[in-house]
């Protein structure tokens, strides 16, 4: 199988079950983003901070894919075989937060970004991810999107913070803190 089809050289490309829609149709952006997204949990597994949570976020990759068929399937065709997400997934990731919070101590300011290169790779899986859950629900608003998508990159966004947090920690960061400037003082 070649990679290249030349099907997308109009910028016209397919949804699972057929259906055609240009390359900036919204949905496209939004399983587009998810892909992106799934990169950087690439990056942030390849960092030696995470190779002992190489595992889970392996299994954030898969349901990023998971999320990416489920995105990429045309409304209505049900009859598509695409892998399922399930409300487990949600609770993995709330699970893993708790044992890292438990951990970390706790937060009393806003945390700037920063500090180590594999924490602000975190940072960036954690905004990328906001702008993902953004674009999807936005698509929401125009046509059918399963629920469990929007909870799990809203989920999976707090997951990054912690786990942001919780590497710095482990790399002996120091977490730096935004303060306000306030004007006279």
């Amino acid at each position: 199988m070649k990679i290249y089809t030349k099907t997308g050289d109009e910028g016209i490309t397919s949804l699972l079950g057929g259906i055609r829609v240009p390359k900036s149709d919204l949905r496209i952006d939004a399983y587009g983003t998810v892909d992106e997204l799934n990169s950087y949990v690439g990056l942030l597994r390849d960092q030696e901070v995470n190779k002992e949570r190489g595992v889970i976020l392996k299994e954030i990759q898969d349901r990023l894919f998971t999320i990416g068929a489920d995105l990429a399937t045309s409304p209505g065709k049900d009859k598509v075989k695409k892998p399922d997400l399930h409300e487990s997934d949600i609770d993995l990731l709330e699970k893993e937060m708790d044992q890292m919070e438990e951990q970390l101590p706790p937060l009393t300011a806003f945390i700037l970004p920063g500090g180590h290169q594999s924490v602000s790779f975190c940072h960036l899986a954690r905004t990328v991810c906001r702008r993902t859950e953004r674009l999807v629900v936005e698509l929401a608003s125009y046509e059918e999107v399963n629920q469990l998508v929007m909870k799990y990159l809203n989920r999976l966004s707090d997951y990054f913070f912690v786990l942001g947090r919780k590497m710095a920690q482990e790399l002996e960061v120091e977490e730096v803190t935004w303060r306000p400037r306030v004007e006279g003082k």
